[in-house]
C-alpha cells in the first residue's frame, strides 16, 4: 500500500518509517504523527507564503495573509488528502475506526501536514517545497487574475452593488452526513434572477462560496 500511496503523491520515501509515522493517528498509539504534523504545518505555510510573495509583488500584506489562509487551512488540506485517498492508508485506533475517523476533516488535514513533514525529513526542504508547489499549482493559478484575488461571495456582492441591486440571499437547503462529516447544500438567490444557484461543501461557508460562484456564471456568462 505504501507504493500505491507514493505513486499518488509523487514521492517515494527512502525510509518508509517516516511515511508510516505520518499516517499513524495518536489513537493508534506508538510513534504517531503529531510531531511530523507540527513540522509539516510550518513547511507548507512557509512555502505557500514564499510562492505568493514571489508571484504577486504588488499584493499587500493583508492580501497575502488572506490568500495563504485560503490555501492552507483545515478544509483545503483535507481536500488535498482526499485527492490522494489518504484516508484509506491511515492507522487508527479502534474508536476512531468505528466513528469513521478515516473521513474526518481534522484527521485528514493533520495527516496531510504530517506527510509534508515526513517528506521534509526524508528528502529535505527542496523536495518538500517542490511537492507542495506541484500539488498547489492549480489553486495558486486561480489567483493569477486580479479579480480572482477576491472570493466569489465578495465578487458577487460587488457586482450587485454596481448594478444597484439588493444583496444576495443565501439559504441552507440541506445538511447531510454525520456530525463529523457533514455536507451542506446552500442556495443563492438574486433579485431579477428566476432560478436559484446551488453550492455544496463540507462547511456552510464553502457551500455559500460555491453557490455565489455559480450565480456569477449566470450573471456574467
Amino acid at each position: 500500500m505504501s507504493d500505491e500511496l507514493s505513486e499518488k503523491i509523487g514521492y517515494s520515501f527512502r525510509d518508509q518509517r517516516f511515511l508510516k509515522m505520518a499516517l499513524t493517528h495518536r489513537s493508534k498509539g506508538g510513534d504517531h504523527n503529531e510531531r511530523l504534523e507540527f513540522l509539516g504545518d510550518a513547511v507548507v505555510n512557509f512555502v505557500i507564503a514564499e510562492v505568493l510573495y514571489d508571484q504577486f509583488p504588488k499584493a499587500t500584506e493583508g492580501d497575502l495573509s488572506r490568500w495563504r489562509a485560503t490555501l492552507v487551512n483545515r478544509d483545503a488540506l483535507a481536500d488535498l488528502a482526499k485527492e490522494f485517498e489518504l484516508g484509506r492508508y491511515l492507522y487508527l485506533g479502534p474508536g476512531e475506526l468505528r466513528s469513521g475517523g478515516h473521513e474526518r476533516q481534522s484527521i485528514l488535514s493533520c495527516a496531510m501536514e504530517a506527510v509534508i513533514g515526513a517528506i521534509y525529513v526524508d528528502g529535505g526542504f527542496a523536495m518538500a517545497r517542490a511537492k507542495i508547489i506541484d500539488w498547489y499549482t492549480p489553486l495558486i493559478q486561480s489567483l493569477s487574475s486580479a479579480a480572482s484575488h477576491k472570493d466569489p461571495k465578495t465578487l458577487l456582492q460587488e457586482y450587485l452593488q454596481r448594478a444597484h441591486l439588493p444583496l444576495p440571499l443565501y439559504t441552507v437547503e440541506s445538511i447531510t452526513g454525520e456530525a463529523h462529516q457533514q455536507r451542506f447544500t446552500v442556495s443563492c438567490q438574486v433579485e431579477g434572477i428566476k432560478e436559484k444557484s446551488l453550492g455544496e461543501g463540507t462547511s456552510r461557508r464553502r457551500a455559500e462560496q460555491e453557490a455565489a460562484a455559480a450565480m456569477l456564471k449566470v450573471l456574467t456568462p
